[in-house]
């Protein structure tokens, strides 16, 4: 990088910097035209629309304007500057462009984020887990994790996200955490690692930031992951918010939870708790005992759909639902294009729920698995569907998935991963038939609102 890029990505970092800190005094009028200097900043055309979608919410009052607040004036002055810094600045103004410039130089443009499991290994037993069969006797060494994170750094990528397994098993994560302050960490987990010790060690670091699994409230969470689980989980959110520490929430729709997880109570409970992100991940008979019984409803599917949008436009907090926000990220994600889970055993797969690969990290860099022969057919096919609430080749275009995994990966990462394409094909094929008229309705919808929005801007 030259001497002007240096002083220019200097100067945007400080300016950045100084404006994102505004966002506590700020007027709502001052909010909107932070917003328009943030626009400068990222080359592609892809984040000013979503800085222009983000000034469009504040200009409406939308809840996301206490969002911005509550991760300002909540949470303590460390963990704000290294959010700010790390995942705003480093990740989504800068980094894009670093992106941008290293597809110029390489012609592979970098995922957005990845996905790691530093082991598979784990204190609980749940049942229907999706990573419940994989081998437990490797963990992913260390400097692995730590070549692998230097390489994702060096293509524009500060956003790390741990899965397991339980990730907290690992007590040498920190080190990790020490070594790349300047990247955002996100671990998933169930929190029974967690007591007043680690969170000081969080809060003394900053840029780490817990994604604790629910599955509702207490007697959905404890059926599944024993009795208590959720009395502590309480009592972890309590910690985390009492340490200023900002942390999300990660749950597994199924059929038997959904109308749960869609109910004001769970959301307020969150918001009251201090959680200010939500991941909402469906049930894929992948994994520990696939059970398509487990799986959510095409109906279910598009309650929560429809209950996420609702709380979009209510609540004070963020919400990512991984199939049907598919219209967000126009389709499916895998592959590297926007993300890859490394597992334990340092196979790289496609996508968490995709237990397939062709390559292992210990033998290759991350450039080299982000060209291998399986993940550049994975997306020349993407999107999968026109319709992008109908993302997913596993779930959505099953006949894709089962043609790239059979005909593409060198082999299946743990045994019976192979069952979702053979035995539950007839089963998979029908719960795609069965959604797509909810899908289809749904895009409707959205592409008419897309042509409304044109016409009143342009009137």
């Amino acid at each position: 990088m030259g001497a002007y890029q240096r002083i220019k990505d200097y100067t945007l970092v400080k300016f950045a910097s100084t404006a994102l800190v505004l966002l506590a005094s700020a007027s709502d009028e001052q909010l909107s035209k932070i917003t328009y200097l943030a626009e400068i900043i990222p080359q592609k055309e892809s984040y000013k629309e979503k800085i222009r979608w983000i000034r469009e919410l504040f200009r409406q009052g939308h809840p996301g304007l206490q969002i911005a607040r509550r991760v300002v004036k909540e949470i303590n002055p460390l963990h704000r500057h290294k959010i700010i810094q790390n995942f705003i600045i480093n990740q989504l103004l800068v980094g894009t462009n670093k992106r941008k410039e290293f597809e110029q130089r390489t012609g592979t443009y970098p995922p957005d984020a990845l996905l790691i499991s530093p082991t598979m290994r784990c204190d609980l037993s749940c049942y229907g887990c999706y990573a419940g069969y994989y081998p437990r006797d490797n963990d992913l060494p260390l400097e692995v994790m730590d070549r692998v994170i230097t390489e994702a750094k060096e293509m524009g990528i500060h956003l790390i996200l741990f899965t397991g397994g339980e990730p907290f098993l690992r007590k040498d994560l920190f080190s990790l955490f020490e070594k790349h302050e300047d990247v955002c960490f996100q671990i998933y987990t169930n929190a029974r690692q967690i007591d007043e010790q680690v969170v000081e060690r969080l809060a003394a670091l900053g840029n780490a930031i817990p994604a604790i699994s629910l599955e509702g409230m207490e007697e959905q969470t404890d059926k599944r992951r024993g009795k208590g689980h959720f009395r502590h989980c309480l009592e972890v959110m309590d910690m985390l918010r009492e340490a200023g520490l900002f942390f999300s929430v990660s749950t597994t729709q199924t059929r038997e939870n959904t109308e749960v997880l869609g109910s004001d109570e769970f959301i307020d409970l969150l918001v009251e708790k201090g959680c200010i992100l939500m991941w909402n991940f469906h049930y894929v008979p992948v994994g520990r005992a696939p059970e398509m019984e487990l799986m959510a409803t095409p109906e279910q599917r598009n309650y929560m759909r429809e209950r996420f949008k609702h709380f979009r436009a209510t609540q004070p907090m963020l919400f990512v639902d991984f199939w049907n926000d598919g219209h967000l990220t126009k389709g499916c994600i895998a592959g590297g294009r926007k993300y890859l889970h490394i597992t334990a055993s340092g196979e790289v797969e496609p996508c968490v729920f995709c237990h397939f690969a062709e390559d292992n990290i210990k033998e290759k860099s991350l450039l080299e698995v982000l060209n291998s022969r399986l993940f550049k057919e994975i997306r020349s096919r993407q999107p999968f569907n026109e319709n992008q609430f109908r993302p997913c080749m596993l779930i959505d275009e099953p006949a894709q998935g089962r043609d790239i995994a059979l005909n593409y990966a060198r082999c299946f990462t743990h045994p019976d991963a192979e069952v979702l394409f053979t035995e539950l094909a007839d089963q998979i094929d029908h719960y795609a038939h069965q959604f797509k008229p909810f899908a289809d309705a749904a895009w409707e919808e959205f592409q008419l609102n897309k042509i409304n929005k044109g016409k009143a801007a342009a009137g």
